[in-house]
């Protein structure tokens, strides 16, 4: 080693020898000198009287002022070869210290190395790494107590009782670790104050400090490795202490407990190497390796699905928020999002150094892109190949005439290319391995070999097998590929790999090959399987030939009767091999034409289970060949060394996972009492190994096995692991058949191949998402992206199999049928369960939707048909038939097919002879065709068996029969048209017709088909092989450039046809193709011949427009306004004509309507007729500009875009006002923010004016006192906000209220809170608002239904400007350098604007639409913001940022900002705010864009830097910063306002709500508090004082359903017992305490969800009610279910109440009075005695209702509550003959007092205090009612159903909620309610002379 490498001027020897076995560095360069080391500031030489010696103390209050330096000068160095570093020191306590080392590697790179209590986190730079060193204190201390309880916080000065330390930094592993280099010499090191060091020395052995040198010879550790410290490196132990209560010893990288970040502390084992020797040390072999929890859920790359968030690697994120207590549920069906689920990959931001970008998608999947194609063409050869792809055979014949013109046959040829298959395994999912270049990964897929270039996704494939792929093996460079083919008579391939040609095809003789090796040189191959009577067999053969042509021959073969797992032949040596199997590890050897074994000797370990093993690699030259370890795994984690040259066992490992105590090392005694680590695979490298186990974790660790190095966890089973060739990447699959790989140096990981476990039985396919969905017999349903055919989302259901599917054609609505019968529709845009039907009895045969979405159908095996309606989200039934459709048929994917103009259906049925044609919106029979007699000459009866209908003019039905026929008839009449003969061998499992009806698709035996419809030439049809198993469906995508196939696996065909008809001369086009052209428009040529699908209505030429026809068939869902003038039809208007290109006519009626006389605008028509309205607006706009919008509104691809939530309320048509000043509530809290509001929060720095939204209401907060206003102008849910640059105006927009033609926008005067102006122009939704720089205008963006863009002007709020744009556009921004610019973006581009005045007159111009970079692919423009100077950045939904010059409006350049949609940015300056639905918010350096924006499309965006990254609970829905972007405050769809600060790396939850619906509100009994439950399972409290959220209780997939505090105890009440219960949607109960924040109670008295709970007046009892009307009576003290009322069973259960009694009141004994209500209008009343057991029915009361009511979706609830106010009478209110409340008296047995309501009430609370009763409507009314004189105010603030209203126990405050808001409202103070009721009515009295009207 050089000595001085690393440094200029050297002064030390840098060679090894004189330096071992150790060197004492203060020795050797004598410190007390101080000649060639060097000290500032206070350092000084002590005696310590604990060491008994010479300590150096460097103490000072800045660490650069005071320090050691080691050597004297920079220039010099160390030049110590040591491996391990000892440091002997004791920070100062209550101080901090630092230490800088500076090493160098092998590239002679100096790398500083700190470690310091004072950094608060790991930092990683190329040259720079930061480790925080965590204090520890004498164990059991105060401190060491509090440490180990919080686990937090750790890092910081040293506790009071620090205690000396031994470090040992492994210096050779911290830099191949963290920076991959090669560690070479130490070159200096600098101690900082403050601390005491004894000394430093360096080795290459590790020391022991609990080891004399006694021990160690008695126990003859060194054999072992294991080696005492040298005595003047040791501390002092007195006689009968042990080294480790006395001192600490720390090793890093060590195996011990990890905090989030990679810090250096003590490890809970307390010290490693060889363990702390007992009397016996030998019992310590074999040594178990355990995992600690630590390492488990730090280390582990892959987070679990539940975790919440991500750390980033390079700041640390410091959450400051309330507790939460997690409680995991489990619920079925799900929806899980495919990025979250098994494997979420570690989000890390990319360091200073990261450049490159793998195409690789980082969610864990492959990227395929659309340019790449696969160079390998699959060729059409003869059937009798073995090898054919597809073959040809005779179609049926034609005239002489037709023959003459007609071409041979189908043409292009091939006319299918195989692009992907989506799937793995088949036969077992063990076998994938590495190319040699370390580029590509090779594994099968049920027949087909798959060869998946892991950077950009391509796959080439190799085929051949005819069955199922059941072992793969590579030689040593990667050049040939032997695979096995798994049946009764294996066949064995060998094949040229970089051709991809098969060599050679030989028969094994072998039953089922279930293992091959290759020897290196790949002259031997070696395969293990059974033989005909199940004895394995090993045979050799010997392949040296085959690459010269010749064949391949048995070497040798043997018998035998041990298992064998795993066999490989020696590297070394093409004659030898190992193998394991259970109860054996054997060495083989050839030998003269014989194969001999002989076991290896495995002592008490013959009786594991051995499941592989590999060879030890790297090779030195003095060593022989075979003197190599081999190593062996074991189902009980047992790994063994086995030296091969000696044949014996070298040592013996055992894997445990985690103990409680989390230590490290065990002896062998205790090694046995718990399971090891069941190992699967494991694979070695020269520097460390891998390990794959049945617990699901992928494991590196070193060879010596002392540590997890890196883990990443699955959720199966890890199958096997392969370590690439350059040891850069680790291969994984799992027994889910997932397939991916770790990489090492950026510890990502990336899935590379997700597949079903079963057969795929069938798919869906929808062209708007461009999405697929799967089911397969492994009970889940699988939703796919078509472009990088990525999972998106997996729903499982455990007990039931799915077994059909369907997308709806226009929304992201998934339709699924299972074996039991059940129908399901799912949300995928919500990942939510929609609606179950229940119609069917048995399996789903047939499910699909008609084309216009209007209609969905269903069939099952017992031959019911249902019709749905899918006019809705929430589909309905309208009719159902028995005995329609034929049981004996058999199920399949399209049992059921609709027509394209969605008028017909038709089905088999109802025998399987006959084919009924109905019509679809009815299921009226039009039609039935009897299959049976239509051959005349055949003597068997054919049945149908799918039917498809073709999509041509005159209409037909395509019928494929038992007698592999298919017959086409008229679709209409029945008539036979022709008949197709024969089609498959067996029968067609499928059918499928092409759009323009040419090319007919048709699935049979394991074969895909692909036919000439017109059956125009000799060969009309080319076949395609691949399917191991049948062929389940076939068909085309929406685009039709591509076929689907599904069976054994999902393969994804090119088609070819109309690719080369689109890529033909513009005169070359053949008649056929003429349709296409005239379909497409040729102004579209040039973009069709691009990969990548078209995404936008092409528009004819102008020459020659078409012609607009007004017909009574439209399609249905398109909003806008039309009229039926025929004279406008001639209207010329350029480019007015936008036809739609896909060749649906009834999809392109287009009217021309007249706008205010003087201009046209195009508009599609729709069904539903409505005129326009005369009184359009109170803002007419002066100058309006329309351009063509497109044809049909459809909702973008993007979450910024806003969509109200669905409410099934109205607003009332009547209101009581409360006279001004007589109002008896006041909203005091607004408890919530609304997260599926965009941009709907605003903060401005300067002012401190801070505003969000809340469902209707505008809360504007202080943000220092808390208090908050409220501002009510609002009926509709607020969609965004905007404030003036001065924050004097506000702009707030909501959706039409119920009459209004147009959306409300209310500008708000920020001083007094008043709404000074309200403007209505857009129709449906308001999307974005901006002002101008000056704040002269605002600018306003309807949503992608209106698509208008208007202009106003801020003095007079006067319309300025308003134009139609042409495509859904998503935000908008004004230049903040010209109040006259301004842009905004939308579908694939960027929009400027500029501002025109002429006079008084500004018009809104469109100066340039600049489309994103090619590059980026079809993608949504989503968020916007200006930059400095001219520059613009927008994100876009596929995670880019683009940067765009405004000068020249073009894009300079890209970077890849986040894996999901961008939907926020915010720019100051040179730093950049990203949020994303991702959850993250990252902070960008953007200094150097401007820089490169002189470069232009050469800019590399690695000059764009991620500073900081913070993870937050849910998708960025809007975000405000200061001007220096330092702190802001960030909205989330999770309900939250974040603050953020980024220098101090923080977020703390500012406002926070539920999500979904709140169930229940409750108050404590002392009121400090209230208590909130949700749908999404939390049960959270609130402090009244501040409104602030101080703990939540989170139950994972449950729904929280009910609510109630604990009432106060006959005792004291004390913080001790404050109690809340909670009943969830799974029947259980949980009782949670306040003050320990925990859960203390579970029970499970319900089989069905709760809807009601209560504690009893003493809180002694739990009353519960269920969704099945029981009522379950459990104690919290001991858990038990004491009694079960099943007098309400069949009604759910509404109401539980408990209230006091005298004991003999009502003539019952008891001192407590309760009811039950249940939702059939009934209600009982108990009297109860708990104590004795005693409950007696005391009244039971049955309210009348109407037989059927109209205009009620669903009944309203009945309600009932104890009156406080009048002992012995309860209120209820109900569905019922009047809208009322009745008063019973319980003493009379009748209603008392009625009093009249406005509408049927949803929630009632009576107040304990004084005469008042809140009653909520669904009408979003809340009305107070004064008893008994009922006297009524109503109060407003609510945006959807008043679903609660609860009184606190004072009678001082309400709570109400609607959906996830909740409102807090004060009663007034004195003169009183009443009094103030009754001035009211006063008020309202008095003549209005004094113009004193009510408000």
């Amino acid at each position: 080693m050089a000595a001085g490498s690393g440094g200029p001027g050297p002064v030390f020897s840098g060679h090894g020898a004189w330096q071992r076995p150790y060197l004492n560095i203060f020795k050797h360069f004598r410190v007390e000198e101080w000649k060639r080391s060097a000290r500032e500031g206070d350092v000084a030489a002590l005696t310590d009287a604990r060491l008994k010696g010479t300590v150096y103390r460097i103490r000072g209050s800045v660490p650069t002022s005071s320090y050691l330096q080691l050597p004297r000068t920079g220039t010099q160095s160390l030049g110590l070869a040591g491996r391990y570093l000892y440091l002997l020191f004791k920070p100062m306590p209550r101080k901090h210290f630092v230490v800088h080392l500076d090493v160098t590697t092998e590239e002679n790179q100096v790398v500083r190395i700190s470690f310091s209590n004072l950094f608060k986190e790991f930092k990683s730079t190329a040259t720079w790494l930061q480790f925080p060193f965590i204090c520890g204190a004498a164990k059991g201390s105060v401190y060491d107590c509090t440490a180990r309880a919080s686990r937090r916080d750790l890092v910081g000065s040293a506790p009071a009782d620090v205690r000396w330390t031994c470090l040992v930094l492994d210096l050779h592993s911290i830099l191949s670790l963290y920076l991959n280099r090669h560690y070479s010499h130490l070159k200096s090191i600098k101690l900082c104050s403050n601390l005491l060091v004894k000394n430093l020395c360096t080795s290459d052995l590790v020391f022991d400090p609990g080891v004399t040198f006694s021990e160690a010879r008695q126990a003859d550790l060194a054999c072992r490795g294991v080696t005492p410290m040298p005595r003047e490196m040791a501390f002092p132990v007195p006689k009968g202490e042990n080294w480790h209560d006395l001192y600490d010893y720390i090793r890093f990288p060590s195996e011990g407990s990890k905090l989030p970040y990679d810090s250096i502390q003590k490890s809970c084992a307390g010290h490693v190497a060889g363990g702390q020797v007992s009397g016996d040390p030998l019992c310590q072999l074999p040594q178990p390796v355990t995992l600690t929890k630590a390492v488990r859920d730090r280390l582990s790359l892959i987070h679990q699905i539940t975790s919440p968030k991500a750390m980033p690697r390079r700041c640390p994120v410091i959450t400051k928020s309330i507790p939460e207590v997690n409680l995991t549920a489990l619920g079925l069906p799900r929806a899980v999002p495919a990025a979250d689920q098994e494997l979420e990959k570690n989000q890390r931001p990319p360091s200073a150094g990261d450049t490159g970008q793998s195409p690789v998608v980082s969610d864990g999947g492959i990227h395929v892109y659309a340019h790449h194609r696969s160079k390998q063409t699959i060729r059409a050869v003869h059937t009798s190949s073995e090898e054919s792809v597809y073959r040809k055979g005779p179609g049926p014949g034609v005239p002489s005439s037709r023959r003459a013109s007609a071409c041979r046959r189908l043409l292009p040829d091939p006319i299918l290319k195989l692009r992907m298959i989506i799937g793995f395994g088949g036969y077992s999912t063990k076998w994938a391995l590495w190319t040699q270049n370390n580029a590509a990964v090779v594994y099968p897929c049920h027949a087909v070999i798959v060869t998946l270039q892991i950077q950009t996704g391509e796959q080439r494939f190799f085929t051949g097998h005819t069955d199922k792929v059941s072992a793969l093996a590579f030689n040593g460079n990667s050049t040939l590929l032997a695979s096995a083919q798994a049946g009764s008579l294996s066949v064995v391939r060998l094949w040229d790999f970089p051709t991809g040609s098969c060599l050679s095809v030989f028969k094994t003789h072998v039953h089922s090959l279930s293992s091959l090796s290759f020897s290196y040189s790949g002259a031997v191959l070696c395969g293990v399987g059974k033989d005909g009577h199940g004895k394995t067999m090993v045979v050799v053969w010997n392949a040296a030939q085959v690459t010269r042509g010749g064949e391949v021959a048995v070497l040798a073969k043997a018998h035998t009767d041990v298992d064998i797992q795993a066999l490989k032949i020696a590297f070394f040596d093409d004659t030898r091999m190992v193998s394991c199997g259970r109860d054996n590890v054997r060495l083989w050897r050839v030998r003269s034409g014989a194969l001999r074994s002989c076991p290896i000797n495995l002592g008490e370990y013959h009786s594991l289970e051995f499941t592989d093993l590999a060879f030890e690699e790297g090779h030195t030259a003095e060593r022989e060949p075979d003197d190599r370890t081999l190593f062996v795994c074991s189902k009980s984690g047992h790994v063994l060394e086995v030296d091969y040259k000696n044949v014996c066992m070298k040592s013996v490992r055992r894997l445990l996972p985690a103990q409680p105590q989390g230590c490290q090392w065990q002896d062998k005694a205790s090694s046995s009492t718990g399971p090891g680590i069941a190992i699967n695979s494991i694979s070695i490298s020269s520097t460390f190994c891998a390990t794959g186990s049945e617990d699901g974790y992928l494991r590196l660790w070193p060879l010596d096995f002392s540590a997890v190095v890196l883990e990443a966890e699955h959720e199966a089973p890890v199958s096997s692991v392969c370590i690439s060739p350059d040891s850069h990447k680790v291969l994984c699959t799992t027994a889910a058949g997932n397939l991916g790989y770790l990489d090492i140096q950026s510890r990502d990981y990336n899935t590379l191949m997700r597949s079903h476990e079963d057969s795929v039985l069938a798919f869906s396919v929808e062209g708007i998402w461009k999405q697929m969905a799967t089911v397969s017999q492994d009970n889940t349903i699988r939703v796919w992206d078509l472009v990088s055919m990525q999972q998106l989302y997996d729903f499982t259901a455990a007990d039931e199999m799915p077994c059909a599917v369907a997308f709806h054609p226009t929304q992201q609505i998934l339709a699924c049928g299972f074996d039991s019968g059940m129908v399901r529709t799912f949300s995928l845009a919500a990942s939510d369960l929609l609606v179950e039907h229940k119609q069917h009895r048995t399996a789903i045969t047939g499910l699909t939707f008609s084309p216009d979405g209007n209609f969905m159908f269903s069939s099952c095996l017992q031959g019911t048909l249902a019709l749905y309606s899918c006019m809705v989200q929430k589909s309905h039934v309208l009719r159902v038939l028995g005995n329609v459709v034929a049981r004996d048929a058999g199920s399949g994917p399209d049992a059921l097919v609709v027509s394209e103009d969605s008028c017909l259906l038709a089905f088999v049925g109802p025998s399987k002879y006959i084919v009924t044609v109905m019509e679809a919106c009815s299921l009226d029979e039009l039609l039935r065709v009897d299959i049976s007699i239509l051959d005349l000459n055949s003597t068997a009866l054919d049945s149908a068996v799918k039917v498809c209908f073709a999509s041509v003019p005159q209409g037909e039905l395509l019928v494929s029969t038992s007698s592999n026929k298919i017959l086409v008839l008229a679709a209409k009449t029945g008539r036979l048209v022709r008949e197709v003969s024969p089609v498959h061998k067996l029968s067609c499992s499928s059918l499928a017709l092409s759009k323009d009806g040419r090319y007919l698709l048709t699935a049979g035996d394991k074969v895909i088909k692909v036919w000439d419809y017109q059956m125009r030439f000799e060969i009309n049809f080319q076949v395609y092989i691949g399917h191991s198993e049948p062929v389940r469906q076939v068909a085309f995508t929406p685009d039709q450039r591509h076929v689907i196939s599904v069976g054994d696996a999902i393969f994804l065909w090119d088609f070819l046809a109309l690719s080369a008809e689109r890529s033909l001369p513009a005169g070359a086009h053949s008649s056929e193709s003429a349709l296409l052209l005239g379909a497409e428009g040729s102004s579209e040529k040039l973009k069709d011949a691009s990969e990548t699908p078209r995404q936008t209505v092409p528009l004819p030429l102008l020459s020659s427009p078409p012609c607009l026809d007004v017909s009574s068939v439209h399609q249905a869902g398109c909003q806008s306004i039309f009229s039926e003038s025929d004279k406008e039809e001639e209207a010329g208007l350029p480019g007015s004509g936008r036809m739609v290109a896909n060749g649906d006519e009834d999809a392109s009626v287009l009217v021309v309507e007249s706008v205010r006389n003087e201009e046209l605008v195009v508009r599609p028509k729709v069904r539903q007729e409505s005129s326009r309205s005369s009184g359009e607006s109170a803002n007419e706009p002066r100058k309006e500009t329309q351009s063509p919008k497109s044809q049909c509104s459809v909702r973008p691809d993007s979450y910024r875009h806003f969509t109200p939530r669905f409410k099934a309320s109205v607003l009332p048509q009547s209101f009581l006002h409360p006279p001004a000043g007589s109002e008896v509530l006041k909203l005091k809290a607004v408890i919530g923010y609304n997260g599926n509001g965009r941009g709907n929060m605003v903060w401005n720095p300067d002012t401190g004016f801070f505003a969000y939204t809340c469902g209707c209401i505008i809360v504007v907060e202080d943000l220092h006192s808390g208090s908050q206003n409220h501002w009510l102008g609002h009926a509709e849910e607020i969609s965004t906000l905007a404030v003036s640059h001065d924050a004097q105006v506000l702009a707030s927009a909501s959706g039409k209220k119920n009459g209004d033609f147009c959306c409300q926008i209310c500008i708000w005067n920020v001083q007094d809170g008043v709404c000074t102006a309200s403007l209505f122009h857009h129709k449906t939704q308001v999307q974005a608002m901006a002002f101008s720089r000056d704040d002269r205008f605002l600018v306003t963006l309807g949503d992608y239904s209106d698509q208008t863009i208007a202009l106003w002007n801020t003095y007079t709020y006067e319309l300025m400007s308003s134009t139609c744009i042409s495509e859904p556009v998503h935000d908008v921004a004004f230049s903040p350098l010209s109040h006259r610019e301004l842009a905004c973006v939308g579908k694939g581009a960027v929009m400027f604007w500029l501002l025109e005045q002429q006079g008084s007159d500004v018009n809104l111009k469109q100066v340039h639409r600049a489309p994103a970079p090619d590059m980026l692919g079809p993608v949504e423009l989503t968020s916007l913001c200006y930059g400095a100077d001219t520059l613009l950045y927008s994100g876009t939904n596929s995670g880019q940022i683009c940067v765009w010059d405004t000068e020249t409006n073009c894009c300079f350049m890209t970077w890849e900002a986040d894996e999901g949609e961008i939907g926020v940015l915010v720019c100051r300056r040179n730093k950049l705010v990203s949020g994303s639905n991702m959850k993250r918010i990252r902070l960008w350096a953007v200094a150097a864009v401007q820089e490169l924006r002189l470069k232009g499309p050469d800019a590399r965006s690695s000059s764009v830097l991620l500073e900081y990254e913070i993870t937050l609970d849910g998708t960025i829905v809007s975000a405000a910063f200061d001007d220096s972007l330092e702190m802001g405050i960030v909205g989330t769809t999770a309900g939250t306002l974040w603050y953020i600060n980024w220098t101090e790396s923080t977020s703390i939850r500012l406002i926070s709500g539920h999500k979904n619906k709140v169930t229940e509100v409750c108050f404590s009994p002392d009121e400090t508090h209230c208590a909130t439950c949700g749908e999404d399972g939390s049960v959270r409290i609130w402090s009244l004082g501040s409104m602030e959220l101080v703990v939540q209780f989170q139950v994972l997939n449950q729904s929280c359903q009910c609510l109630a505090w604990k009432p106060h105890p006959i005792v004291v009440w004390g913080a001790e017992s404050q109690h809340v219960v909670a009943g969830y949607s799974d029947g259980t109960i949980r009782v949670f305490s306040i003050s320990r924040t925990e859960m203390e109670l579970k029970m499970h008295p319900h089989a069905v969800a709760l809807t009601a709970i209560a504690y009893s007046t003493d809180g002694e009892m739990i009353l519960s009610g269920g969704k099945d009307g029981l009522v379950a009576v459990s104690s919290p003290r001991t858990g038990m279910t004491i009694r079960i009322l099943a007098d309400h069973k069949g009604s759910p259960i509404t109401v539980l109440q408990c209230t006091r009694k005298q004991y003999r009141d009502f003539g019952v004994e008891g001192g407590e009075l309760w009811l039950a209500t249940s939702s059939d209008r009934r209600v009982s009343v108990w009297a109860s005695d708990w104590l004795k057991d005693k409950c007696e029915l005391l009244d039971w009361l049955s309210f009348p209702a109407p037989a059927g009511p109209k205009g009620l979706g669903s009944l309203p609830p009945s309600l009932a509550a104890f009156c406080p106010w009048e002992h012995g009478t309860l209120v209820y209110i109900g569905f019922g003959m009047q809208k009322e409340a009745l008063f019973y008296s319980l003493r009379k047995k009748q209603v008392v007092e009625k009093i009249s309501l406005p509408y049927f009430a949803t929630s009632l609370s009576l107040s304990p205090a004084a005469r008042f009763m809140a009653v909520g409507f669904g009408e979003r009314l809340l009305r107070l009612l004064h008893c008994p004189a009922s006297d009524a105010q109503d109060y407003a603030g609510h945006d959807d159903t008043v679903h609660l209203c609860r009184f606190s126990p004072s009678g001082r405050r309400l709570l109400t909620a609607s959906h996830s808001a909740v409102l807090v409202w004060e009663l007034a103070g004195p003169p009183g309610p009443a009094a103030l009721l009754q001035r009211g009515r006063e008020a309202a009295a008095r003549p209005q002379l004094l113009g004193e009207a009510p408000a």
